[in-house]
């Protein structure tokens, strides 16, 4: 019980930091989104490398990335998940947190579609029946709308690259983000430097409080994945996919009330479906784990 316990306190605590995470992006404004997000791949690495030390050896460290293929899998699997984090962080301080919200409602589905098409994982009917629900809604907001809504497609394929590419590699967490960081991590350093000597960084724009949250940064994304690991070893997977839909549901409603970004009757249509999409997913991963 004492096990289950902290499980579930990981599997709340993740979605729900992860949730709120926009207001942390809102309060660096005005720090330009590439600043951000250079500083966060660095210090994402510094934090992780720290941690990562702390809990294994060297040579439990070393010794995967001796094989080229994983150094190659890791650098493609760092490259994914910087994109989501970029554009994710871009649209919170572009006013785009509701699209971003989609994106994050659409990606357990697309991970699923990777699964079927890449892994020959069994497509049932209810995650038919969800897939065809979003691919609805999408086209809803691309006719109400006029365009593509890219931010939410973007987000939803790069963490499904990035789910399929992690799914060939079997690595502890925290290992894991080291790997996928530290390839990124000189570059990012290197921009970082030169942002800040040519007036354009995070010094010469923001306050200094802004300043010390943004060093904070790789401490906010680390301690997220912590607890999601924490919760991964202690409670189902149903469970644990459940509870991740605590994080765009908050950040829809932080976009929505604290943020005051337009939404009509159109976008709640289109929300509407996608949720009715996940209740046929929820309810076909619940009947797989009860067969099984």
């Amino acid at each position: 019980m004492k096990e289950y316990r902290l499980g579930m306190i990981g599997a709340i605590g993740c979605p729900v930091l992860w949730g709120i995470l926009p207001i942390y992006w809102h309060a660096l404004r005005p720090i330009d989104s590439w600043v951000i997000i250079v500083y966060r791949i660095f210090l994402v690495f510094i934090v992780s490398l720290i941690a990562a030390k702390s809990c294994y050896s060297r040579k439990r460290l070393v010794e995967p990335l001796r094989d080229r293929g994983t150094r190659v899998k890791y650098l493609m699997a760092g490259v994914m998940i910087t994109v989501d984090w970029s554009v994710y962080i871009w649209a919170v301080n572009s006013d785009n947190v509701i699209q971003a919200c989609i994106g994050n409602y659409m990606e357990p589905l697309m991970v699923c579609v990777f699964g079927i098409f890449f892994f020959h994982e069994k497509m049932t009917k209810y995650k038919t029946v969800a897939f065809v629900l979003v691919i609805g809604s999408v086209i809803l907001i691309l006719f109400h709308f006029g365009e593509i809504p890219t931010i939410a497609l973007v987000l939803a394929v790069a963490f499904a690259v990035y789910s399929a590419i992690k799914k060939t590699v079997q690595q502890p967490p925290l290992i894991s983000l080291l790997y996928e960081t530290m390839f990124l991590a000189p570059p990012a350093l290197i921009a970082i430097i030169y942002m800040e000597m040519t007036g354009r960084g995070a010094i010469g724009v923001g306050h200094p409080y802004q300043y010390g949250l943004l060093l904070l940064s790789g401490l906010f994304t680390v301690i997220p994945l912590w607890l999601f690991a924490l919760a991964a070893r202690r409670v189902s997977l149903v469970t644990l996919g459940l509870t991740e839909y605590i994080s765009p549901t908050l950040s829809l409603i932080i976009g929505i009330f604290m943020f005051r970004e337009p939404f009509d009757s159109v976008q709640f249509i289109a929300f509407a479906i996608i949720w009715t999409g996940l209740v046929f997913f929820t309810y076909g991963e619940l009947a797989v784990k009860k067969t099984s």
